[in-house]
Formats: C-alpha cells, sequence, structure tokens
C-alpha cells in the first residue's frame, strides 16, 4: 500500500466533496475543481475526512500503488486549492528590470529592446506588488506553479550577476567573472 495513499484528508468547514462515478468535485468558497479518480480507486467520504482507498485491498501493484499516492496528493491539493488557495512569489532582480500591471496582464521590463506583456490564464492572478515583486494566486497548484515557471523562464537568472526572474527564495548559483590580465 501507498505510505501516502493511506493518509487521511481533513476537510475544512466551507467545503464540500461530492463523489459519483469515479468523478470528484469539490466547492470551495474559492472556486470549484474537478478530478476523474483512477480504476481500481474509491473514495470514502465521512463527516469531516476523506480516505483514497483501493476496491481491492489485497491486490498489489506498483503501479497502483503510486496512483493511490498520486490520487491522495491531488484531492489533498484541491481541497486546500478551493479553501486558500495557492500562490508563489517572484523576484526580478537588475538595473531597471521592472514590472508593472495593466488590467489583468503584467507588462515587464528586463533588458530587451521591447517590453514583455504577460497575459495569464483564467483562473490566474498575478499581482504586482513592488516593481521587482509578483505574486501569482490561483486554487490549482499545477497551473499555479506552471504559470510562475512561465514567468521566470522570460528572463531565467544568469549566473554571472543574478539578474533576472527568480523564486522568492531561490538560490542562483554564481561564477566567477573574468581575471583580466
Amino acid at each position: 500500500m501507498s505510505r501516502i495513499g493511506k493518509q487521511i484528508i481533513n476537510v475544512p468547514s466551507g467545503v464540500t466533496v461530492d463523489f459519483s462515478n469515479s468523478q470528484v468535485v469539490v466547492k470551495g468558497p474559492l472556486g470549484q475543481q474537478e478530478f476523474k479518480l483512477f480504476t481500481g480507486l474509491n473514495l470514502k467520504i465521512e463527516e469531516k475526512t476523506l480516505e483514497v482507498a483501493k476496491d481491492n485491498p489485497d491486490q498489489f501493484s506498483k503501479e497502483l500503488n503510486a496512483l493511490h499516492g498520486l490520487a491522495r496528493s491531488l484531492i489533498s491539493n484541491m481541497v486546500v486549492g478551493v479553501s486558500s488557495g495557492f500562490e508563489k512569489e517572484l523576484e526580478i532582480v537588475g538595473v531597471g528590470y521592472r514590472a508593472t500591471a495593466q488590467n489583468k496582464n503584467v507588462q515587464l521590463q528586463l533588458g530587451f529592446s521591447h517590453n514583455v506583456i504577460f497575459t495569464p490564464p483564467e483562473g490566474i492572478t498575478v499581482e504586482v506588488l513592488e516593481p521587482t515583486k509578483l505574486k501569482v494566486k490561483g486554487i490549482d497548484k499545477q497551473q499555479v506553479g506552471q504559470v510562475a515557471a512561465n514567468i521566470r523562464k522570460i528572463r531565467p537568472p544568469e549566473p554571472f550577476k543574478g539578474k533576472g526572474i527568480r523564486y522568492k527564495d531561490e538560490n542562483v548559483r554564481r561564477k566567477a567573472g573574468k581575471t583580466g590580465k
């Protein structure tokens, strides 16, 4: 059995979970998410807890064990997402590098000959906290991480001066420059 799959998911107040025809629907104050449960797995709903269980607990399969843990993690992320949401913070490092908000879009000045305009997908918001700090927010953990990675990919941190877009607590490995002579 999967160690992660055996863990129980606590459901906070204000969040409802529906399960029918292997379709899991989680509704909360921030929105709604859906997930189709893998074959061979079942969801047990009690008062304020959820448990992902195998249809046949005696059956051993590496693939089913992996899917058991994956399904539990995805459902747990859905519960957290609709109740409190997910966020990633980004920092912009470099002289003259900055971001400004334009409606839902973000305009980035990153040393290119033109400004880059980033449009976030539906369900994701990008806030400009300061000209050099961004916050990506949403209810889907995977989508929040992907949008943050896409923004970082526009100008990743370079190893000599560390200029570019990085995650808030990211450690950029620096290289020594030329020694001269």
